[in-house]
């Protein structure tokens, strides 16, 4: 009696993203500011960096996910529930779980509230502590995030820059989120306060097992904070991609010209520097085809006219480019040295 093939095993389902972007569309009048647009986060610990030059619209995508500006198309999902339409106490669960750190935090502390008021304001409206027990987890807050008990009786401008950024995380971190916000967090600090920050926020990642979407100009920050990374453009993603892989070897041109602004300590390592020309054309009236083949030294006449879909050409990266085999495998780095054709 001859035996029966074994049953195959059911194909798993994918897990469901913690945070997912899905066709995202922003307008500020004419302008599309976020122009279709769509990202998953996984649970954490995760780090998913945004980058591109001022402009791209990677803050108004990180704003449109805190729901601090209107959505004009598309969804954003935490774990799978649609977020537009939460209101009252799944509004605010929802912003509980979602945390943002700001690139200034003088825009956000209140010069008249002392340190310990500011950060213990979430755990009020969110009744996570009363009045007694709200003091003790400030403290423990501020220790967490490299100050003194003592802090908490300041105003911010007894601060340092430095310090005040430290509350700002420390602020965010009360409610306990899921998923930081981090829009430029150290961008407005020296180099010394940076790099302290920027090992404050890897810590506590690990320690909250905490997701985040770290928007920045700045490659050399997401390559040390984050696994992946997604190179934005006039509104659009243009390349996403495990981080490692995307910086030592970018497929699109533009990805390529922000990787040759990052300084390399090995003298052997370094990269002639790129210097687009320009500035990117007007959001009110895109160019027809690519939106980057104005500035790009490898355009051709099919990106004049085409748009390039973004489309998978290794596992876990995509890129939107008529050029990108070509610029991945090397072939065209004479070509990208040289400024666009006019």
């Amino acid at each position: 009696m001859s035996e029966s093939p074994p049953a195959s095993m059911p194909a798993l389902a994918p897990p469901t993203p913690l945070l997912e972007v899905r066709d995202l569309v922003v307008r500020f009048g004419p302008v599309r500011a976020v122009d279709g647009v769509s990202l998953a986060l996984p649970p954490g610990p995760f780090g998913l960096g945004l980058v591109g030059e001022s402009g791209s619209g990677k803050t108004t995508l990180a704003r449109a996910v805190m729901r601090l500006v209107p959505v004009s198309g598309g969804e954003i999902f935490l774990e799978g529930t649609p977020v537009s339409g939460l209101r009252g106490r799944a509004l605010n669960r929802y912003r509980r779980a979602v945390q943002i750190v700001f690139q200034d935090p003088d825009t956000t502390l209140d010069p008249r509230v002392r340190i310990g008021g500011a950060v213990a304001e979430g755990l009020r409206v969110h009744r996570i502590a009363d009045r007694a027990g709200a003091g003790t987890r400030v403290a423990r807050l501020l220790e967490e995030v490299g100050l003194e008990a003592e802090h908490a009786r300041r105003f911010p401008h007894q601060l340092s820059g430095g310090q005040r950024q430290r509350v700002a995380i420390a602020r965010a971190l009360a409610v306990e989120p899921r998923i930081l916000v981090l829009d430029e967090p150290t961008s407005a600090l020296d180099v010394t306060v940076q790099a302290r920050i920027l090992e404050l926020i890897r810590r506590l990642r690990d320690s909250h097992a905490l997701a985040y979407l770290l928007v920045s100009h700045n490659l050399g920050v997401v390559e040390e904070l984050c696994e992946e990374t997604a190179v934005m453009y006039l509104g659009r993603i243009v390349e996403r991609g495990p981080t490692p892989a995307l910086l030592s070897t970018p497929a699109h041109p533009y990805t390529v010209a922000l990787r040759s602004a990052v300084p390399e300590i090995d003298l052997h390592a370094r990269r002639r520097r790129i210097v687009l020309p320009g500035a990117p054309p007007d959001a009110t009236r895109p160019p027809a085809g690519c939106r980057f083949h104005p500035r790009c030294p490898v355009a051709v006449d099919l990106c004049r006219t085409q748009v390039p879909v973004l489309r998978e050409i290794a596992p876990g990266r995509a890129v939107a480019c008529h050029r990108a085999e070509d610029v991945l495998r090397g072939r065209l780095d004479p070509e990208l040295q040289r400024p666009p054709a006019r």
